[in-house]
């Protein structure tokens, strides 16, 4: 793979180019006009960008193909990777990999990772979680329907059971940095396993919540459709606070969110997330080197 080429060759990142970085956040994603996705709601379609194998689904085909999984089916989970998480992804390719690997759908979180997808010929439809979240619990989820929640306050869920008319809730919440105690960990995969919810939320943060995610995965008597959400239900309850639609259009909710959170976001936005364009380009340059690879989508 080509992160593990990358990995040999340099520990460090190299500085952006400034003004390349604006002209490809700013560029149209106008390549893809004209390509219609067709919808697969039993084996959506992927597109390998970044060494992940994103689902090339739009959020309309995605909720149908979620509400048409039988509720007793094997337990299947959504990642929703951002520039965060691919960036975080190049630090512990051990620990994480598995866990977006096994994913039933890959949706691209992140409006600045389809424009660069876009830029070598990759159509990658923008699904974010906090969208996907809230396009379910008002369009979607019955009153009977079973939902498990992992995190979150005990008012945010009395208050999105409230909202919603909701008649079966179960929720846990873990003690803080509960991903670093077994005990812990065992007792969050033992109450998503035991729920047996059709649809489960899992609001623990990343990296935490794909690791749960597939360990419930790999049980076998867990039932369902997980969602890797964050901060999703938070978003869904008015508890934190979108950026606009039109800033978030023009690939700038980074910005918002910074500028509302600066003393918990700045490294993240700041330091750790200018890293992608450096990941970015290395991908790039390999994945040409590859006879037939430049541009193609994966059937």
């Amino acid at each position: 793979m080509y992160l593990d080429k990358f990995h040999e060759t340099t520990e460090h990142f190299a500085p952006a180019n400034v003004p390349d970085l604006a002209a490809l956040v700013a560029a149209p994603l106008n390549q893809a006009a004209g390509r219609r996705i067709e919808p697969d709601w039993t084996e959506p379609r992927p597109v390998e960008f970044l060494d992940l194998q994103f689902t090339r689904i739009s959020m309309v085909d995605a909720i149908e193909a979620i509400v048409a999984r039988p509720p007793s089916a094997p337990f299947s989970y959504i990642v929703t990777p951002n520039v965060d998480h691919v960036v975080r992804l190049q630090r512990r390719r051990s620990d994480l990999w598995p866990a977006y690997r096994g994913a039933w759908m890959t949706l691209c979180d992140s409006r600045i990772l389809a424009r660069m997808a876009n830029a070598v010929g990759r159509d990658l439809p923008v699904v974010t979680g906090s969208d996907l979240t809230a396009a379910l619990f008002e369009q979607r989820i019955c009153t009977d329907d079973r939902i498990a929640v992992l995190g979150g306050t005990e008012d945010m869920v009395s208050r999105i059971t409230q909202r919603f008319n909701l008649r079966d809730v179960r929720h846990y919440n873990p003690p803080m940095g509960f991903i670093r105690d077994a005990r812990e960990v065992a007792e969050a995969v033992r109450f998503l396993v035991e729920a047996k919810a059709r649809y489960t939320f899992l609001a623990v943060g990343s990296p935490q919540q794909e690791i749960i995610a597939r360990r419930v995965s790999r049980t076998a008597c867990a039932s369902g459709v997980g969602f890797c959400v964050g901060a999703g239900l938070e978003f869904l309850t008015g508890d934190q606070e979108r950026a606009p639609r039109v800033v978030q259009q023009m690939s700038l909710e980074w910005l918002y969110r910074l500028s509302r959170d600066p003393q918990r976001l700045w490294r993240r936005y700041l330091i750790e997330g200018p890293q992608i364009f450096r990941i970015h380009q290395t991908w790039r340059r390999m994945s040409v080197s590859l006879p037939g690879s430049a541009g193609r989508l994966v059937p």
